[in-house]
């Protein structure tokens, strides 16, 4: 999953914003520096979001020179994933097919403490009637 930065230079320095994200702004003495903390910016702020039971907006593919593509990390990745996919279904009852409590399951759809095994990935697949695909890019 990739959020867009828009990166602008201004006054010797380089701005950075999310179309997507309003509230996510952060800055660089160099390109370098700025897409580091825009990454860091845009993490932690799904992070927090994504806690408080805030919807994340979807991300929209952006083009020209100006944008960049930010990945969001892994955790999160995760755990919005799962969230996304349990629809209407509530945790208890994907936790009771999986054969895992409540509070485990919880888990897995908080980003700060979300850290399943493959194993496990593989099982949530399975009760959501899904495809596991995990790739290095």
């Amino acid at each position: 999953m990739e959020y867009y930065a828009k990166i602008k230079k201004a006054d010797g320095a380089y701005l950075v914003s999310f179309p997507d994200l309003a509230n996510v702004n952060t800055f660089g003495d160099t390109k370098a520096e700025a897409l580091a903390h825009a990454a860091e910016a845009l993490n932690a702020c799904l992070e927090s979001d994504f806690e408080r039971g805030f919807s994340l907006p979807e991300p929209k593919v952006r083009h020209g020179k100006a944008f960049h593509p930010i990945s969001v990390a892994p955790h999160i990745e995760i755990a919005y994933s799962l969230r996304k996919l349990r629809k209407q279904r509530s945790q208890v009852e994907i936790a009771r097919k999986l054969g895992i409590s409540y509070q485990a399951y919880q888990k897995l759809e908080n980003p700060r403490k979300c850290n399943p095994t493959i194993k496990t990935l593989e099982r949530i697949s399975q009760v959501l009637g899904k495809e596991l695909e995990i790739s290095f890019a």
